[in-house]
């Protein structure tokens, strides 16, 4: 991906959709008298979910339990993992958990306790994805990941045929490369193509504490159990690629269910850089809602079933999502716009096989389809 020049959004039907949305959801806001960021039930999920991590941990340590019992904590660790990443950091990078910008820093780094960088995910997620979803050479979401892919406009090789059989394996890939390699990848690509505006020096800063952050992660997590409390070596790392397996799984998948499903579009900018179309339509034809009325897998992917509401409103916390999605649902209706979403999980998932199973096919075999 090379940012040459910036794709840009016209709105060449003037299309009045997205200021009457935002006026209704402002208006819920202003009657209600309520804020857009974290309520107390947000604040107590989070809590929950970062004990998740951590109290599996501890107990790990304390206890020094069986291969099978230590096994169960790392795969509820794992829970915590994609919980925090689904429902803690991605509010707190979006400004959505707090008016106070230093709770938003501080909760945004929770990333960084499981491994992660916030500055890096920030500027694949809060600029290119929420900026250019759908969009190939832009979104950083529907890149190739060598044996996936996720977009109709890259280039189809033999084995993607399969890909709807071996992708969920990959998935689980997902945050173990995150913590060894992604976070360093996307430093050399971001600053390259100019998506990163920091200075050398702040970049040399950057890359140092990125250094020292990893360093001090994988020490905590993999080297204190066996050096300080007597572990096996071979137990710990089983337990790592167990838990970041199973955040690998979930987080991934998640994500998936909301843009490469079917119904969604892959539209491409003109010569000139432009879409022409109203970024909010545009969020609207890229994103699927799915398992809505679900209050238990709303709660934990941190309204991440809601992406057509996250899309449109990211500073508005996760927790008044289900509330505002009717709003955003009937103005919808009401400018003749599709609101796309699969009603179940289990719905979802198989849409984003069958959308899988379509980027994989050869050419030739998609036109002998049709």
């Amino acid at each position: 991906m090379k940012l040459k020049s910036k794709i840009k959004f016209v709105n060449k039907d003037k299309s009045l959709f997205f200021p009457t949305l935002r006026k209704r959801v402002d208006q819920y806001f202003e009657e209600r008298n309520l804020a857009r960021t974290a309520n107390t039930a947000m604040i107590v999920k989070s809590v929950i979910l970062i004990l998740c991590y951590v109290l599996p941990f501890v107990l790990l340590l304390a206890l020094t339990p069986s291969p099978g019992i230590s096994l169960l904590l790392w795969f509820v660790m794992g829970l915590g993992v994609a919980g925090i990443g689904m429902s803690v950091m991605h509010d707190a990078n979006h400004g959505a958990y707090s008016r106070n910008q230093r709770v938003n820093y501080l909760m945004s780094h929770t990333l960084n306790l499981v491994g992660g960088s916030a500055f890096n995910w920030k500027l694949q997620h809060n600029i290119l994805h929420h900026t250019y979803t759908n969009v190939v050479d832009m979104d950083e979401d529907i890149q190739d990941r060598l044996v996936l892919r996720f977009s109709p406009h890259t280039k189809v090789k033999f084995f993607h045929q399969l890909q709807w059989l071996y992708a969920f394996v990959f998935y689980g890939l997902l945050t173990l490369y995150w913590v060894l390699a992604k976070d360093f990848v996307q430093y050399v690509l971001f600053k390259n193509n100019g998506v990163n505006p920091n200075s050398e020096a702040k970049n040399r800063s950057m890359l140092l504490r990125l250094v020292v952050l990893k360093l001090m992660y994988f020490f905590v997590i993999l080297g204190v159990p066996s050096l300080f409390f007597g572990i096996p070596f071979l137990e710990v790392l089983l337990g790592f690629l167990l838990m970041h397996f199973v955040a690998g799984i979930i987080l991934t998948v998640v994500f998936q269910l909301a843009h490469t499903v079917e119904g969604t579009s892959h539209p491409r900018p003109t010569e000139h850089g432009i879409i022409e179309n109203d970024w909010a339509i545009h969020q609207l034809n890229t994103t699927v809602n799915f398992s809505r009325n679900s209050k238990l897998i709303s709660w934990y992917v941190g309204g991440l079933n809601f992406q057509i509401e996250h899309h449109l409103f990211p500073r508005v916390c996760h927790v008044h999502y289900p509330a505002i999605a009717e709003i955003v649902r009937e103005t919808a209706a009401e400018f003749g716009i599709p609101y796309l979403e699969n009603e179940t999980f289990t719905q979802a998932v198989r849409s984003h096989i069958a959308t899988l199973h379509r980027f994989g096919r050869l050419p030739g075999l998609n036109e002998a389809i049709g």
